[in-house]
């Protein structure tokens, strides 16, 4: 299962070497120069992992770091600053803008296997969390006090895309139910309609999912990818 990894630097001997580094432990390494392009990437692509240097042209770690936060998708994931300073103001402002991890400059084959290791965890659960594995079963809705029977299409840990329903309205929530491959009781949650398309289907995500529920959608997607 690869890490999907982006690096965002403007020198490009920090951009091959930690390609270099990171490809070995099973990354894919999508690497940028120009921190605008950064910007529109992080709008269209999920990513796991980020790397980015702190004092760039046009858009500098910290602004790049704040567009990233405010993003649909990647809004949670870890960020690494590159950065030759460590004093406690460059820290206190990266962490306000939501940095994760520095890794000072140079940067070195040790250090940077090292805060990979530390980063590897959550960098899995981050792709986990969106990941959306096809899942084909019977999901039953309670809608106005009405049920209906939906196939499902795909799941991720935060919710499902469900076949076409004219009863399913955009903001709309209601109870569902359905049953995982090898669990014996079914799940019951609560689900709002995010969007919805009369051909691809409505995408749900889940309210209030239980730990117990989601550790085992968790155990299902880990298995299956």
């Amino acid at each position: 299962m690869a890490i999907k990894v982006l690096v965002v630097d403007d020198e490009p001997p920090i951009l091959a070497l930690v390609k270099t580094i990171l490809e070995p432990l099973g990354c894919e390494i999508l690497t940028v120069s120009d921190s605008r392009e950064a910007a529109q990437l992080i709008d269209k692509q999920k990513l796991d992992g980020i790397f980015l240097d702190g004092g760039m042209p046009h858009l500098d770690g910290f602004q790049l770091t704040e567009r990233i936060r405010k993003s649909n998708s990647n809004r949670q994931v870890p960020i690494v600053m590159l950065t030759g300073a460590d004093d406690a103001e460059t820290m206190r402002r990266g962490f306000k803008a939501g940095i994760s991890f520095f890794l000072g400059k140079p940067v070195t084959k040790d250090r940077l296997e090292k805060l990979f290791k530390v980063m590897r965890g959550s960098m899995l659960s981050e792709k986990r969390r969106y990941a959306r594995l096809p899942f084909h079963t019977t999901v039953t809705c309670e809608v106005n006090k009405k049920t209906i029977k939906l196939g499902s299409i795909n799941i991720s840990t935060g919710g499902m895309l469900i076949e076409p329903a004219e009863a399913l309205q955009v903001g709309q929530e209601f109870d569902l139910e359905f049953n995982l491959p090898e669990i014996k009781n079914s799940l019951k949650v609560r689900a709002q309609a995010l969007h919805r398309d009369p051909k691809d289907g409505v995408g749900i995500k889940f309210i209030n999912l239980s730990a117990e529920d989601r550790q085992a959608i968790e155990r299902y997607i880990s298995g299956a990818m």
